[in-house]
């Protein structure tokens, strides 16, 4: 492959991860409509968009109302396996232990996420659990517009202060 060749491969590759991550935040957009923490999540199969969530954890007061959560929950259901292995998930914000655990557990091939969560996300700000020796290795990449990200959590939880 020429390295003109190269070049357009990896500019294809970036548009179609800034293409599904913007649609990872257009979810993040209902959360904040919502009052909810503004995170959304799309699981992306063969190069479509097979599921999207955004967080609904105080709305329906559900222990696993991640975004993340729901978006593979819907994917497996789609699918009609639990196994997404051939799925990767974009997240606006980096995911938190019970969030990593699913996607180990459910195979997740690959997770790109936003901005990073210094209180609770362990893909790199506490830990990187995708680097232990579990049974699956999910593959991540982060800082992926994570400024869109960090502006939307910012303006979220300066409007919950002023209440």
């Amino acid at each position: 492959m020429s390295q003109d060749q190269d070049i357009i491969m990896k500019s294809q590759e970036n548009q179609k991860k800034y293409k599904y991550m913007a649609a990872a935040l257009i979810e993040a957009k209902k959360a904040e409509s919502m009052n909810e923490v503004p995170v959304g999540a799309v699981v992306v199969y063969q190069d479509k968009i097979i599921s999207r969530a955004y967080n609904i954890r105080e709305s329906k007061q559900l222990i696993h109302g991640h975004a993340e959560f729901l978006a593979m929950i819907k994917a497996a259901k789609k699918l009609g396996t639990w196994r997404l292995e051939d799925c990767e998930i974009y997240v606006t914000m980096e995911p938190c232990p019970m969030c990593a655990g699913a996607m180990i557990q459910s195979r997740i091939k690959k997770v790109y996420y936003g901005v990073e969560d210094p209180k609770s996300g362990v893909a790199t700000s506490l830990c990187s659990l995708f680097d232990l020796p579990f049974n699956h290795k999910v593959e991540s990449e982060g800082l992926l517009m994570d400024l869109e990200s960090e502006k939307l959590l910012k303006e979220f939880f300066k409007k919950l202060r002023k209440k």
